[in-house]
């Protein structure tokens, strides 16, 4: 990407039912739409002393507030 992906576009993507990828706080994340306003987080890099949840439910307001935040985004089709 150009470094001009921008909310609106990566919102856009995940109500077209793309599986976001990202890395977040040195974590490796997947991202996708389960319902209005609630979207699952899957924990993809598991450590032994991660404390972070592997699953989480999270708002469109945590998520709005985490995208400056997430680095080397990709996107797949289908869950």
């Amino acid at each position: 990407m150009d470094g001009k992906y921008s909310f609106e576009e990566f919102c856009q993507n995940l109500d077209d039912g793309y599986q976001i990828y990202f890395t977040y706080v040195r974590n490796r994340y997947l991202l996708f739409k389960t319902a209005e306003n609630c979207y699952t987080q899957d924990l993809l890099t598991v450590h032994d002393k991660n404390p972070h949840p592997r699953h989480t439910v999270l708002t469109f307001k945590r998520v709005k507030e985490m995208f400056p935040f997430m680095t080397e985004i990709e996107y797949k089709t289908g869950i």
